[in-house]
């Protein structure tokens, strides 16, 4: 469960419903990693035109590269949530050989 909620602001560990029924948690946690890569993915699309000006294209390629590697993370959390939700559901998974 402190997974979920090191994938949520800070403030969502004073929550005690949260805290208490791991699927709300787990159905939280998955809008608020969904709005994340909606950012980051807004962000790749902007950086050039926003930030072009004032980082240098030194820079623009670092912070892309730095977009980039966060929407990798933030798709991995939310295939992860995702499982976790789907686990608290009750829905069974059978080992695949």
């Amino acid at each position: 469960m402190s997974w979920l909620l090191d994938h949520c602001p800070p403030d969502y560990r004073a929550y005690a419903g949260w805290r208490r029924h791991p699927i709300a948690l787990a159905w939280v946690a998955r809008r608020h990693i969904d709005a994340q890569l909606v950012a980051m993915r807004q962000a790749y699309r902007d950086v050039r035109v926003e930030l072009g000006d004032h980082v240098g294209p030194e820079g623009l390629q670092q912070v892309m590269a730095d977009l980039e590697a966060e929407g990798v993370r933030l798709l991995a959390a939310q295939r992860s949530a995702a499982l976790l939700f789907e686990a608290f559901s009750g829905k069974r998974f059978v080992p695949r050989l």
